[in-house]
């Protein structure tokens, strides 16, 4: 890194600290074509601790026949219990039985899986919106009652490959009908990466009139037309101050074959760096540590710090250009 880089000018209107909620083990490596190591997974999630980060999503306890590259979180989990009691490892659960297994390796933070669409719903979670919400009820209400912290995640909020435009009224319903039933946090997904500043701006605003608290608000972009940079800015200036992203870019959506990933969690942290708003997280850490995991998976990291940071551009010659006159 340069010294002194990036320069800090804060900006009036913006939130004075960020809690940055990292989704790279999980749902970053859940989409990758070859299973990693659990080994690999848990030391991937000691490195972005020992970077800073308080809240890292660490695997899913779902059926290893939906999801073969988590099918080890039975294994993952007791190679954390070194890991400090402060740092948050949220797991995803999508029924009853997932919420049994994590209780039974003390996970105190979960996560639920919901859709803004019929369509996704469908294909995800084989259900109806209604019949998956349903679904949801008893395994929040439990968890509460065994007073773990509970997210419920809403994938398609922006726009669905099969019904193409949401109307912010249906993001609306579903976030009040999870906001009911007991989760603590909702996340926005931009699935598919197709949402632009306007549409953040008047899904947030509908959200604010009809009650939904900005404090209990996450966002979650994807980067696939290059827009979850200034898709976050958007958001921070109504007031949102948890945002998910991904160490090294990881993950993709499969049903946008163009889709580059997630927003990686070193390009959010090098934006928030210079605009002068906290995160805690150690941006050269946290980019040793994904260049450490793109070792391991055997190709570049897509983040574009990362890349900038390391010269893993061009062979490590990144801050030599030459500045003759062409």
């Amino acid at each position: 890194m340069i010294e002194g880089l990036p320069m800090r000018f804060p900006d009036d209107g913006l939130p004075s600290g960020v809690r940055i909620y990292e989704v790279g083990p999980r749902d970053g490596l859940q989409n990758e074509q070859a299973t990693v190591p659990v080994e690999v997974k848990a030391e991937f999630i000691h490195r972005l601790r020992a970077a800073g980060l308080g809240t890292i999503e660490a695997t899913s306890f779902v059926h290893p026949k939906w999801v073969p590259q988590l099918a080890d979180a039975e294994e993952l989990m007791p190679l954390l219990s070194d890991l400090p009691p402060d740092l948050r490892l949220p797991v995803l659960v999508p029924n009853s039985r997932g919420l049994d297994r994590a209780v039974a390796h003390g996970c105190r933070d979960i996560a639920v899986f919901a859709s803004a669409t019929e369509s996704f719903a469908k294909a995800n979670l084989n259900r109806t919106l209604q019949e998956s919400l349903a679904m949801f009820e008893p395994v929040v209400s439990r968890a509460k009652a065994e007073q773990q912290w509970v997210r419920g995640y809403i994938s398609m909020c922006f726009g669905d490959p099969w019904e193409g435009a949401v109307p912010p009224a249906q993001v609306v319903s579903v976030c009040r009908a999870l906001l009911d039933m007991g989760c603590d946090e909702i996340s926005l997904g931009d699935t598919i990466g197709v949402a632009t500043p306007g549409h953040v701006s008047a899904l947030l605003a509908e959200l604010d009139g009809a009650g939904v608290p900005v404090g209990r608000v996450a966002v979650h972009f994807h980067d696939t037309y290059g827009q979850a940079l200034s898709n976050t800015l958007t958001a921070l200036r109504h007031g949102v101050t948890t945002v998910d992203a991904s160490a090294g870019g990881l993950g993709g959506c499969p049903y946008a074959k163009s889709a580059t990933g997630n927003l990686a969690t070193e390009d959010l942290v090098w934006m928030l760096q210079g605009l002068g708003i906290t995160t805690g997280v150690d941006l050269a850490r946290l980019t040793a540590a994904s260049g450490w995991m793109a070792d391991r998976l055997g190709r570049p990291s897509p983040s574009r710090t990362v890349r900038a940071l390391t010269g893993a551009d061009d062979g490590g010659g990144s801050h030599q250009h030459s500045h003759k006159e062409q």
